[in-house]
């Protein structure tokens, strides 16, 4: 760990110890790093957004975000946001954790494919979508100062190709699935009136990011 990111350190609790030990005997290296990296650009964010959170749960939601996307979480036809969701709470309610904390985690993981929402509620719920966006399509980038990007780099290092591996990623872990990809109702309906009308693009975005 280095000293830039000690203000925002994974809490040393058993708790933490435990959730790092499921995910990274879980999850591909790829998206344990991932998650690692998800954790530091959220935590970055909430102390540069003067916001206050409980970091185990900040921790808890930025680990078990991807889970959905593993075989062992995979359910038949629940979105893979969902199935981390429903794997992070079962997990922490064996752990004596809060329903309110649940309740928090839970939304964290559910709603971070979900943009224009999150950012309106719990900081816990913000900030993990702060991460992804941070370290998938790197919306705000330019927030983060050289220094901050490259420690969290090189505590969790990207893959040379992970823009790609990353698609690979989700493609993995969805394509079983693909009734549970239907997505903002609001696009269908201005493409249907309105011919000229552009879809965004999630794959573009992730690879035209300033990363």
């Amino acid at each position: 760990m280095t000293s830039l990111l000690e203000s925002v350190r994974v809490p040393d609790t058993q708790l933490v110890r435990d959730i790092t030990e499921l995910v990274r005997d879980t999850e591909s290296p790829l998206l344990f790093h991932h998650s690692s990296r998800v954790y530091y650009f959220g935590a970055l964010a909430g102390v540069r957004r003067g916001l206050k959170f409980d970091p185990e749960l900040l921790y808890a939601g930025a680990m078990f975000h991807d889970m959905g996307l593993t075989p062992a979480y995979s359910s038949p036809n629940e979105r893979f946001e969902v199935d981390g969701a429903n794997a992070a709470r079962d997990f922490l309610k064996s752990r004596g954790i809060s329903p309110s904390d649940l309740d928090v985690v839970w939304a964290a993981i559910a709603l971070h494919t979900t943009p224009g929402i999150p950012e309106h509620m719990h900081p816990v719920v913000a900030l993990v979508t702060a991460g992804v966006e941070m370290d998938v399509l790197g919306l705000t980038y330019a927030e983060y100062p050289d220094d901050e990007r490259e420690a969290v780099v090189a505590a969790h290092p990207r893959t040379e190709r992970f823009k790609e591996d990353i698609i690979q990623a989700f493609y993995d872990g969805i394509k079983h699935k693909p009734r549970t990809t239907f997505g903002n109702v609001k696009a269908d309906v201005i493409a249907d009136k309105e011919p000229l009308f552009i879809r965004g693009n999630f794959c573009r975005v992730i690879r035209e990011s300033a990363w």
